[in-house]
């Protein structure tokens, strides 16, 4: 089985770790308990670390792999999504944004489908892309503290959540209709 074949490596296992930090988070934003608020964002920022440290290891030790190519970006998806519904019916987060960032990954998930259907390969996530989960999760994670003293910084990570959102967008449909594929 080559490196591309291999399906348990530590990338892959944190990818899924991070799915399973989700329900944690939603039961923190849901439930009021001392300190929920701090203990959704911790659990949170331990995703986020697992998002960066599985690209980081996956690279560094030769395991960047077909099946890592999905659960990364599907676990950056889950996560997000999950979380930002959550916040809507916390009334953390506005409705059109998460529709948002969810009509965006449809986008995404539709296009890598037809390039994998054309091309016969799973195209990685773009670093526009990477850098706009990491806006969108920046603006979720201080709406989740709901600090006063952070409603401008909060309001100016949606802004610029929105404008990487759609910068990656762009250049997923670039991918697509222009055909420029990475194969890194």
């Amino acid at each position: 089985m080559t490196d591309g074949q291999r399906i348990w490596t530590i990338s892959n296992g944190l990818s899924v770790l991070r799915v399973l930090l989700v329900p944690p988070v939603a039961y923190c934003l849901l439930v009021d308990f001392p300190d929920s608020r701090w203990w959704a964002f911790g659990i949170a920022l331990v995703g986020v670390a697992t998002d960066v440290l599985d690209g980081y290891l996956a690279r560094r030790l030769h395991q960047v792999s077909e099946l890592g190519k999905i659960l990364d970006p599907l676990a950056d998806k889950i996560g997000v999504g999950v979380i930002a519904v959550v916040m809507v019916i916390t009334g953390d987060v506005a409705l059109w944004y998460v529709v948002v960032v969810l009509l965006r990954d449809v986008l995404i998930l539709a296009g890598g489908i037809v390039i994998r259907r054309r091309k016969g390969i799973i195209p990685q996530s773009n670093w526009a892309g990477k850098v706009a989960v990491v806006g969108i999760s920046a603006y979720i994670g201080f709406s989740m503290l709901r600090l006063e003293a952070l409603e401008e910084t909060t309001a100016a990570l949606m802004w610029a959540s929105l404008a990487l959102m759609g910068l990656s967008l762009y250049l997923y449909a670039q991918r697509l209709f222009v055909g420029k594929v990475a194969s890194e």
